[in-house]
């Protein structure tokens, strides 16, 4: 089985656009930790997205796993959060092939694991190459204006130019 691990961020912005039913499109199965589906779904209740993933956790394509590896956690979180702590740990633990976190620190630390991460705009972009989303820009803009998600100027343009979309 193929790990694919989201943090709370890459949940919740989705969600935010309508666009949670990318990551079952693209990946088929997603994993999250205990503390992520507590943050999204009970602390979240009521938020967009929640039902939804409920949903897809009782449809099969989102499961919930948690690490075993405490003292990793433990450790992680003297920089992390729970959520990104435990879903860095689940990913060490299952040798991971992805992970979906959008939080400076949190993919800072995923480097020092050499573990694969992608973040919201970069499962927007794999998702208009797949040809899932026909304009990546309507999607940037939803997510700085409807989501309240901040992107670096530099990487917005990059973005485009990665699926052939220019700025004007």
């Amino acid at each position: 089985m193929q790990w694919v691990i989201s943090d709370s961020s890459t949940l919740i912005h989705l969600a935010k656009i309508d666009r949670l039913n990318l990551l079952q499109n693209l990946y088929e199965r997603i994993t999250v930790p205990p503390a992520v589906w507590h943050e999204v779904v009970e602390q979240g209740a009521g938020r967009p997205g929640v039902v939804e993933l409920i949903e897809a956790r009782q449809n099969g394509w989102v499961q919930m796993v948690e690490p075993g590896d405490k003292p990793l956690v433990r450790l992680l979180e003297r920089d992390l959060d729970e959520g990104e702590a435990e879903v860095i740990a689940l990913a060490v633990e299952k040798k991971a092939e992805l992970i979906l976190l959008d939080e400076t620190e949190a993919r800072r630390i995923t480097d020092l694991y050499s573990i694969t991460k992608s973040g919201v705009i970069g499962v927007l972009i794999k998702a208009k190459q797949k040809g899932l989303i026909s304009n990546l820009r309507e999607d940037l803009e939803r997510l700085r204006e409807d989501a309240g998600f901040w992107i670096e100027d530099k990487l917005y343009k990059q973005a485009l130019k990665a699926v052939g979309e220019t700025d004007n």
